[in-house]
């Protein structure tokens, strides 16, 4: 039996700091995905409204949303936690806003780190934090970090990138766009 999915990611999209809202390229780029995974530094929970016009989200929350742009206290939304893992077709994918790498043994090592945000070993980790994109692969485990949408690099305020998984037969094909060329 076949199985297909694809992933739209994105992260730290600081909304309303980076935009007042999101990008319309990102609405056309995650057209037709079946889920949508978001990495944090949302700001606002309204981000996970918006990106359900689309598709189902998965949304982990960032150190972002606790500290600057008027906040003293983070908001609260049931559906924003740590770190989630979604498991599909045999693979399972962490999602977390900061996956700190590189190891630094003994006490942070690739292992320590998905025992403590995702109970275990997973096959993909989807990460945020830095701004910037980049797919690696690390002891065997892919990670994927869309870099942000709205704010990449840590520059300014612009069209970022976000990233797609492309999951068939229990294999991934990781990917990522630059908003400006959608």
């Amino acid at each position: 039996m076949m199985m297909a999915m694809r992933i739209g990611l994105i992260s730290d999209t600081h909304i309303p700091v980076a935009a007042k809202e999101l990008w319309p390229q990102i609405y056309e780029a995650f057209r037709g995905v079946d889920l949508i995974m978001h990495g944090g530094d949302l700001s606002i929970p309204d981000v996970i409204d918006w990106l359900e016009e689309i598709a189902p989200v998965m949304a982990v929350e960032g150190n972002g949303d606790y500290t600057g742009w008027e906040r003293t206290v983070a908001p609260t939304d049931p559906r924003l936690s740590e770190a989630k893992v979604f498991k599909v077709g045999g693979l399972r994918i962490g999602l977390v806003h900061d996956f700190q790498l590189p190891e630094a043994p003994p006490l942070r090592t690739m292992e320590g780190l998905m025992q403590h945000h995702f109970g275990g070993p997973v096959d993909v980790i989807v990460r945020g934090s830095t701004h910037v994109a980049e797919m690696t692969t690390v002891k065997g485990v892919l990670i994927v970090n869309p870099g942000s949408s709205g704010f990449p690099n840590h520059q300014t305020a612009r069209l970022g990138t976000i990233g797609f998984l492309d999951i068939e037969d229990g294999r991934v094909s990781p990917s990522i766009v630059d908003l400006a060329e959608v």
